[in-house]
């Protein structure tokens, strides 16, 4: 009569700890469980639509606005310039693809590291930067969801700096649709890294994954995706006064996820307001997420002397010395229209057993000057892009 009981008693926690082990294990892919998408008039920050927008939902790579936000902040008050070397350890070079495979040892400039995470989505770059900034990933992710709540992310936590997947960490579409405001309005020189359509780094061109950024007047931000998170992305529309940040989280792929946005654009762009301003609340609360990374403090120096460093431009990587020294030749007379400092170079190149020639034009002081004269060539059909060289490089 007493062991009925018992065994009841013991079934019934049983089960209930199944039911336990059940739901903890299904937590996260709860999050990704409905797609969401939010669309928000920068201007006026009026919401002109929303779809579960402040249900939480994991961010994967669109993590990388907050750290590019906190790497521009330091630009901008000094603490680190284009031209500062972060060295990676061996945490960052461990992270998971997409990366750059850097290794621990080397180092990479704050301008590669920018251009990395745009356009590749790199989360070895990513790491580099949180650890720079603030002596651990760790103490970086803190950093960035004190700032998410200073910008009104009520519902956004950051527990690393590429949004590789971490049950901690979750946001909405509303918070990012915020965030993605809030790097416009905050870092309009900085911002227009997110339209950089490819990057070129040791040898290697990648392309940028963001496919909206052809549609008239996109200018980034950012995409994401993790299996739990589904396909993300935030897109910012710039057209005619009109400024508008369009969220869509958890597409099953990125062919319905570009499209959802697409439908976003063309349905609700002329709803939003014509204005140069960016809407009052959101200027406070930039005010008091600068408020609270003032007190940020960084006793490290640059390792590298910025004034041994200079911008080159890259015209071409070609088969042959002869092809590179063609475009060098056709390149010259509109370089000498546009830069008096500006010097010829090829270089030699062998990767993954293939040899090709660099095409280049060397003695830039800063990046402005460097990217002048790149919008110059482009407008006669270069290929052409801005990077960062030693002095002592050949």
């Amino acid at each position: 009569m007493i062991l009925a009981p018992r065994r009841s008693r013991i079934a019934l926690a049983f089960c209930f700890c199944f039911s336990l082990l059940f739901c903890a294990a299904s937590a996260a892919p709860a999050l990704a469980a409905k797609s969401a998408a939010y669309v928000l008039d920068a201007t006026t920050g009026k919401t002109l639509y929303s779809r579960h927008g402040n249900a939480k939902r994991y961010p994967a790579s669109l993590t990388k606005m907050m750290t590019l936000y906190l790497l521009f902040e330091d630009l901008e008050h000094g603490r680190v310039t284009l031209n500062t070397r972060f060295k990676v350890s061996k945490h960052a070079a461990a992270q998971e693809p997409s990366k750059l495979w850097l290794k621990p040892g080397q180092t990479i400039s704050a301008l590669d590291a920018i251009h990395a995470v745009v356009t590749l989505s790199a989360n070895d770059a990513a790491a580099v930067i949180g650890e720079a900034l603030a002596g651990s990933e760790r103490k970086f992710a803190r950093r960035m969801t004190q700032t998410a709540h200073r910008l009104g992310m009520k519902r956004t936590r950051f527990a690393n700096a590429s949004g590789l997947p971490n049950r901690r960490q979750y946001t909405t579409a509303h918070d990012m649709a915020l965030l993605g405001a809030a790097l416009q309005a905050r870092f309009p020189k900085h911002y227009r890294y997110f339209i950089t359509r490819k990057f070129a780094f040791r040898g290697r061109v990648y392309p940028n994954h963001n496919h909206l950024l052809s549609l008239k007047g996109v200018d980034g931000i950012k995409t994401g995706y993790t299996h739990a998170s589904g396909f993300n992305i935030v897109t910012s529309v710039r057209r005619g006064g009109r400024k508008m940040i369009v969220v869509v989280m958890g597409g099953r792929t990125y062919k319905k996820r570009d499209a959802r946005a697409r439908q976003l654009i063309k349905r609700h762009f002329a709803r939003a307001h014509r204005g140069k301003r960016y809407y009052a609340g959101l200027m406070t609360a930039i005010g008091r997420a600068e408020n609270l990374n003032l007190k940020v403090a960084t006793t490290k120096k640059p390792p590298v002397d910025a004034a041994r460093l200079s911008y080159s431009i890259r015209i071409g990587a070609l088969p042959s010395q002869a092809a590179a020294d063609r475009v060098i030749a056709r390149a010259a007379p509109i370089m000498r229209k546009v830069s008096d400092t500006a010097q010829p170079l090829t270089q030699k190149r062998e990767v993954d057993d293939k040899t090709y020639f660099r095409a280049i034009f060397k003695g830039f002081a800063d990046l402005a000057g460097a990217e002048a004269a790149c919008a110059r060539l482009k407008r006669e059909d270069f290929d052409c892009y801005p990077v960062l060289r030693s002095a002592d490089a050949r």
